[in-house]
C-alpha cells in the first residue's frame, strides 16, 4: 500500500536514515520525512516509531510523532484557531499544522461562521488530491456518540456547542452528551457554528434527544429586557424613538426581543416610574 493511503492516520514506520534536518522513515517501499521539529526524541537506525502522516503546504506527505486524537474517521472536539474569509476556518488538532475546514463546508452566511476559540466536533477527510481537510460531524455521527436523556432532566440547565445551524434552528451537543435542538423561537439571535450556548431543557423526546431554550425564564427575561431598554435609552441620552406602538420588526432589529416582551418590560419600567412615553418616543424620567 502507498503511504498516501495513510494520510490522516497513525502508522508504524522504520528509521531508514538520518539527515541534518530529520529522519527518513520507511515502510519498506516508500520513504517519508520526519523533520526534527516534528519530534522531541532521538531515533536510531532501524528503530520502529509511531507517526501521524499529513500533507504539508506543498501537498507532500510528512510525518510527526505528535499523535492527535482526531484522525480520519475518528471524531473529537477541536478549537478554531483562525478564520480566513473566502477560504474557511482553521482548526487546531494538536499538531504543528492547523487543519482547514473549507468555506464550502461552512454555513452560507458568514455571520454564523465559527470565530477563534469556538469548538467543533470533527474528523479529518482526504480529498482526491490527497490533501487533508476537516470534516464536521453530521447528525448520524452525533447520534452515535450521544447519550439518551431521561425525563428527569426536564427543565434542567445545560450548556453545549452548536454543531449544525440553520434558519429554523440550531443543533447542539451538550456537555452531558445529549443531542439537542434549539428552535428559532427559542433563541433571540442565531448562534454561531461551534459557539458555546447555555439554556434549559424544555422537552425530552422519546428517542432521548432534547429540545433546549436559550431564552431566560419569564422573570429573568423581564429583568434582562428592562435592562436592555434602559441601556438603549442611556446610550441615546435618555430618549429613543421607540414606544409600545412601534413596529415588531423595528423592535426585533434594535432590541433582539419580540414586541410582546418589549411591551411587558416597558410597562414595568413605566409602572416603576423610570420612563414615560410621549408622541412616539420613550424618555427616562429626570433627563
Amino acid at each position: 500500500m502507498s503511504l498516501q493511503e495513510f494520510i490522516g492516520q497513525t502508522i508504524s514506520l522504520e528509521v531508514a536514515r538520518e539527515a541534518d534536518f530529520g529522519y527518513f522513515l520507511t515502510d519498506g517501499t516508500e520513504d517519508v520525512l520526519l523533520h526534527k521539529n516534528e519530534t522531541n526524541q532521538e531515533l536510531a537506525l532501524n528503530e520502529k516509531v509511531d507517526v501521524f502522516l499529513y500533507t504539508d503546504s506543498r501537498g507532500r506527505v510528512t510525518a510527526t510523532t505528535t499523535i492527535p486524537k482526531i484522525t480520519v474517521g475518528v471524531y473529537d472536539w477541536a478549537v478554531v484557531s483562525d478564520v480566513n474569509p473566502g477560504l474557511g476556518v482553521f482548526v487546531d488538532i494538536g499538531i504543528q499544522k492547523d487543519m482547514l475546514l473549507g468555506e464550502e463546508d461552512l454555513p452560507v452566511h458568514s455571520s454564523v461562521w465559527p470565530t477563534i476559540g469556538d469548538v467543533l466536533f470533527i474528523t479529518l477527510r482526504v480529498n482526491k488530491n490527497n490533501r487533508l481537510y476537516v470534516k464536521l460531524a453530521t447528525d448520524p455521527v452525533v447520534e452515535a456518540h450521544a447519550q439518551k436523556a431521561e425525563r428527569a432532566v426536564f427543565n434542567k440547565s445545560v450548556h453545549g456547542y452548536v454543531y449544525r445551524t440553520a434558519k429554523v434552528g440550531s443543533w447542539i451537543f451538550t456537555a452531558e452528551g445529549y443531542k439537542g435542538f434549539i428552535h428559532e423561537s427559542q433563541r433571540r439571535k442565531e448562534p454561531r457554528l461551534g459557539q458555546k450556548v447555555e439554556g434549559r431543557i424544555i422537552d425530552v423526546k422519546e428517542d432521548g434527544t432534547v429540545n433546549v431554550s436559550l431564552l431566560p425564564r419569564k422573570e429573568e427575561a423581564l429583568d434582562v429586557d428592562a435592562e436592555q431598554i434602559l441601556s438603549v435609552l442611556n446610550e441615546r441620552n435618555g430618549a429613543m424613538p421607540y414606544w409600545d406602538k412601534s413596529m415588531p420588526d423595528d423592535i426585533q432589529e434594535k432590541f433582539h426581543m419580540s414586541k410582546a416582551s418589549f411591551k411587558r418590560a416597558l410597562g414595568r419600567l413605566m409602572k416603576e416610574g423610570k420612563v414615560y412615553q410621549e408622541e412616539g418616543w420613550t424618555y427616562i424620567k429626570g433627563k
